[in-house]
């Protein structure tokens, strides 16, 4: 297979290839980091991303020890994925770790990745139009160095994966709100349902019908729309849907009408 065949399967991969249903960002975040490496010429690669500011954050490696490496970088709060993130420091440079300014800046994360044998590291942001989600790490050795082609292209693989991972939000944010407004419609025809019941079972204005209605269930401590169910699935009370209390008989007058009438035949 060809280096451009091979770059061709990663974006397919990135993009969710051809798969049903929700992309599955663990899933993409783990084949931006397991197919950089080799398409790019580095030695191993880590990912972290967070659909948002407050969200926990993601982290992938393409080995168990750089996972770990960019795991515990997030708790230190350093390291060039962290800084890339955000974007305390700018992206794309390739930093010497056994240098003095990496030591300096990230006192745990350098020495770390040093001791796993890596002697430079560069950070690309994750980044859609609008913000930078995260940041794609690739580590290198003096064997593997990372040449600023392959950094480009690495910048728009994860450039790429920014936007992919973006559009797959909205649609499930859009698809959230379609189910949410879908059971609103659900509810209200239900409760118009039980309301039309209560107005015909009791004689009842339909504003009255569901000021009984609304009552009913607070009184029980329930929802409106679970007695409205109840009621239109043939379970109602008689409270709500027997027919109409009978009123006392209207007696003929008060008592001095009848005292005069009795004055009259005397």
């Amino acid at each position: 297979m060809t280096p451009q065949q091979r770059l061709a399967e990663a974006f397919i991969a990135l993009s969710g290839g051809t798969t049903e249903g929700a992309l599955d960002i663990p899933v993409t975040l783990s084949v931006l980091a397991d197919r950089t490496p080799s398409l790019l010429g580095a030695r191993a690669a880590a990912v972290v991303f967070a659909a948002e500011r407050d969200e926990v954050l993601q982290v992938t490696g393409s080995s168990l020890e750089v996972y770990r490496l960019e795991y515990d970088a997030a708790g230190w709060r350093e390291g060039p994925g962290h800084d890339c993130h955000h974007r305390d420091a700018p992206p794309g440079g390739r930093t010497a770790l056994d240098g003095r300014p990496a030591r300096q800046r990230w006192p745990h994360y350098a020495p770390r990745a040093l001791e796993l044998g890596y002697t430079s590291v560069a950070a690309l942001p994750l980044r859609d139009q609008t913000r930078t989600s995260g940041a794609l790490v690739l580590l290198s050795d003096r064997q593997s160095p990372l040449f600023p082609a392959a950094l480009a292209l690495a910048q728009t693989m994860a450039d790429f994966t920014a936007v992919i991972l973006r559009r797959a939000q909205e649609a499930h944010r859009s698809q959230t709100l379609i189910s949410d407004l879908e059971r609103a419609l659900a509810t209200r025809v239900i409760v118009e349902q039980a309301k039309g019941i209560i107005s015909t079972c009791r004689s009842l204005p339909m504003d009255d019908a569901f000021a009984l209605l609304r009552k009913h269930a607070r009184t029980h401590q329930r929802r409106v729309h679970d007695v409205a169910r109840d009621i239109v699935e043939g379970r109602g009370t008689p409270e709500l849907t027997g027919p109409p209390p009978k009123l006392p008989p209207r007696q003929s007058g008060c008592a001095c009408e009848q005292e005069g009438t009795e004055r009259t035949h005397r």
